[in-house]
């Protein structure tokens, strides 16, 4: 390197050559400065754009694995220069071919579980390449250690690569691969050392006892409907008391309503297998038959009113002013059956001579006052009604306050405008 004794003489001699090389070591450091930028402006996008949104895991894992490769890539280039006898451009052309291949198939295989939810032929590239590049890098070792450690480094990336899958493919698909068969929580529920559900240990017990009562009385009741001999048919109602007696003792059945339910249940369960046979089960997306329309009803013809009854009834229900104005919202199933329960409540008291009032059908119905007051205005012009309300009003002038005798004013809830 120079000495600034000789830069100064070579500046005072060469006075244009000095500031040539100047003005380009000013663009040199210019373009490093803009070079720079560049660099740091990419870095800066490529860490927001892919880093960033990745979890912790992630970026460690593609760092193990990318040094694991770089392990594995230093064995096949002391494999390919002592073994193949590779040397210079050809050797740095060569010895990672299979690191490449692996890698080419990794990123396969995470676009095949994108698109098709599954890692396909690439997944088990990766897995074959990468046990064949391991092998490979440790034939040439010099030690057993560094055999393992060569063998390893492969099998570590690969690894790490197959649990990054995992954890995608149970982020895309919402559920695991496979569900294994053989797992330590099916062995102990097989041999009855576990409860598949959560039910507690008294639950289980209770449920278990009250099963070999309703198996008992099934056995009991089998032997004596088959004419068995009086001797085995003991032994059956024996061993049903025994089962009994244990669940009343463990369970509380005698006390117990919801086991009470459940006990008979299984034993109308048991009783009836044979009904399984003549079972009508329909797919449950068979649709039933439409029902035929029903033939139309002739209207029954009413008599005309009288005057005096007409009156009556504009001044009952027309101009009447409900207290309760509330719609009741029901549906239809629930709607027909209060109508069912107000006309039967309507033709009891009919039968007793007793036209009943709008309160009285909402009390005793528990629907609206403005419901009981159409059903009432509907069902008062039929023949028996009119023919009470107008012997009424004809024979003894009382208005129809919905029941004979008269009701006081202080008992109407209906007021008339």
């Amino acid at each position: 390197m120079p000495t600034i004794e000789e830069i100064a003489t070579f500046a005072s001699e060469q006075p244009v050559g000095m500031a040539f090389i100047c003005v380009l070591g000013l663009i040199a450091l210019v373009l490093a400065f803009i070079a720079l930028r560049v660099a740091l402006k990419a870095g800066a996008g490529f860490y927001h754009r892919v880093i960033a949104p990745r979890p912790a895991e992630d970026i460690l894992t593609i760092v193990a694995a990318s040094i694991a490769t770089g392990v594995s890539a230093q064995g096949m280039w002391r494999f390919s220069g002592d073994v193949l006898g590779l040397d210079g451009p050809l050797r740095l052309l060569l010895f990672a071919f299979i690191e490449v291949a692996i890698i080419t198939s990794a990123v396969r295989a995470r676009r095949n579980m994108r698109e098709n939810f599954s890692a396909g032929i690439d997944g088990i590239a990766v897995w074959a390449l990468t046990v064949l590049t391991a092998v490979l890098s440790s034939m040439d070792a010099r030690s057993l250690a560094e055999a393992i450690f060569r063998l390893a480094a492969p099998l570590v990336a690969a690894w790490l690569w197959e649990r990054g899958m995992a954890i995608e493919r149970h982020r895309i698909r919402g559920t695991s691969r496979i569900n294994w068969r053989l797992t330590p929580e099916r062995m102990m529920v097989r041999v009855g050392l576990a409860e598949a559900s959560d039910r507690t240990a008294s639950e289980v017990d209770a449920h278990r006892r009250l099963t070999r009562v309703a198996l008992a009385a099934k056995r009991a009741r089998a032997l004596r409907e088959q004419g068995a001999s009086d001797r085995k048919l003991r032994v059956a109602l024996a061993r049903l008391d025994r089962a009994m007696d244990q669940a009343v003792e463990h369970t509380g059945l005698a006390v117990d309503p919801v086991r009470q339910e459940a006990l008979l249940q299984q034993i109308g369960a048991l009783y009836n297998t044979s009904a399984l046979i003549d079972a009508d089960p329909r797919v449950p997306w068979a649709r039933d038959p439409e029902p035929e329309p029903p033939a139309p009803r002739p209207r029954a013809v009413r008599p005309a009113l009288s005057p005096g009854v007409a009156e009556l009834v504009r001044d009952e229900d027309e101009d009447v002013e409900v207290l309760d104005t509330t719609p009741q919202v029901v549906d239809t199933a629930q709607r027909a059956a209060l109508m069912r329960a107000a006309r039967e409540y309507w033709d009891r008291q009919i039968a007793k001579k007793i036209v009943p009032r709008t309160v009285d059908i909402a009390q005793e119905i528990g629907i609206s006052l403005a419901t009981a007051r159409e059903y009432r205005a509907l069902w008062k012009l039929e023949p028996q009604a009119h023919a009470l309300i107008e012997a009424m009003y004809q024979e003894h002038g009382i208005i129809d306050t919905g029941a004979f005798p008269v009701i006081t004013e202080a008992e109407r809830v209906l007021t008339t405008s």
